[in-house]
């Protein structure tokens, strides 16, 4: 499915969720994107999803529980699972490559911005690492740097902004500019199944919201 139309649908399917009280349709989602998690993603991605998401589902429960509300504890509860594995659905089989390029080849974005995103996602490997190397650089001059010091957050600041200010060079390089137009390896295209898809999910949770 086209990575922009399959956002739309996840956030759509995300605010239904959000405003609304039925467990029934929670349960649904969640159970669905289990199913499309099991063929679809690694079975220690989904244990990691289903075994971090108990430590706050659990605290939710017992909270409301307290308070004498434990059927809301339950809603909330099975609306934080729905909102985990609908997420996991998208991260699974979609890159951040496809979708800057979908929105720059399908819904016009400009390539300055889609490119710069997919950049910073990117770079979040670099900056990490960066984090590393701070760390071990202090240690060789006898200072320790905790992820609470204010110096290790500080430095990692200006490495971050150094590391932008390089992306941004290296964009104009390779003319990243308003109004340019560009050629692409890699051909994304909306087919009529994909809005087929997106009219029948949407409808499908207004049936059960209904019903």
């Amino acid at each position: 499915m086209n990575p922009v139309l399959k956002l739309l649908m996840m956030l759509v399917i995300a605010l239904e969720i959000s405003f609304t009280t039925s467990v029934r349709l929670n349960l649904v989602i969640f159970v669905v994107s289990l199913i499309y998690l099991i063929f679809f993603a690694s079975f220690k991605r989904i244990l990691y999803l289903l075994f971090v998401t108990l430590i706050p589902a659990v605290g939710i429960y017992f909270a409301q529980k307290i308070n004498g509300d434990y059927q809301y504890g339950i809603l909330l509860v099975t609306r934080l699972y729905a909102f985990v594995t609908l997420g996991g659905t998208y991260t699974c089989k979609t890159s951040i490559e496809d979708l800057a390029g979908s929105l720059e080849q399908n819904f016009h974005v400009p390539s300055k911005f889609a490119y710069g995103v997919m950049g910073a996602f990117n770079l979040i490997e670099t900056i990490k690492q960066e984090i590393v190397d701070i760390k071990l650089s202090a240690k060789m001059r006898n200072v320790h740097l905790s992820y609470v010091s204010p110096t290790l957050y500080f430095k990692s600041i200006l490495a971050a902004m150094n590391w932008s200010t390089l992306l941004a060079q290296g964009m104009n390089s390779h003319l990243f500019v308003e109004g340019n137009s560009r050629t692409h390896f890699k051909k994304i295209t909306i087919k009529a199944t994909d809005y087929i898809i997106f009219v029948v999910v949407v409808v499908a949770i207004q049936i059960i919201l209904i019903f």
